[in-house]
């Protein structure tokens, strides 16, 4: 039964059985029915953010997320690269804040060209004569001022009207999170082979 004919019914049966109360019924069901709608979109709102933050900063039951996989990452390992022409963590860090930044972007409905460096997608790390702690810290600070920066566009787009439009974005931003992590966690043990 379809939720509009199953409340239906329930109210009809409702102002049978009481219909001193039916005045009032109409509009207390229209309350309820709004806090439950409310409730379900906050509901989808609270599920995305925990989605987000277990994806790459709150610990979870899964293993780690994407800032704990890279807790005590050297620059050295960072660069480290298991076979010539593949990416390194360093890389795979600054990947997952490109695409931190281009759900912003579309969320916002900016224009290309406000990431932190130049180009898109992957960036070739470290940059010859840079493979030093002060320039690995600095790209992870890329990665986290993306992910805070696109915390709060999706906090604003989930209120929204159209906010169901961007679900599957914002999912996917979560699951890219976790697929990196895991990738820089197997790279982490590659290195002790």
């Amino acid at each position: 039964m379809h939720h509009n004919q199953f409340t239906s019914c329930v109210r009809f049966q409702f102002l049978e059985e009481r219909p001193s109360e039916a005045a009032r019924d109409v509009s207390d069901l229209a309350r309820v029915q709004f806090r439950l709608y409310a409730e379900a979109i906050m509901t989808n709102e609270a599920l995305i953010l925990a989605l987000l933050d277990e994806g790459y900063a709150r610990k979870t039951w899964h293993g780690p997320n994407l800032r704990q996989s890279l807790k005590s990452v050297s620059a050295k390992q960072a660069a480290w690269r298991p076979a010539p022409g593949r990416h390194n963590i360093w890389e795979l860090t600054l990947h997952a804040a490109y695409w931190k930044y281009a759900v912003r972007r579309r969320l916002d409905g900016a224009r290309r060209g406000g990431f932190a460096l130049k180009g898109s997608n992957f960036f070739a790390r470290p940059e010859k004569d840079k493979a030093t702690e002060a320039h690995w810290r600095a790209d992870r600070a890329i990665l986290e001022n993306e992910h805070k920066a696109m915390i709060e566009s999706i906090r604003k787009a989930l209120r929204s009207q159209n906010a169901s439009k961007h679900l599957r974005m914002l999912y996917g931003v979560a699951f890219h999170d976790v697929y990196h992590a895991g990738q820089i966690r197997l790279l982490r043990r590659l290195q002790h082979r």
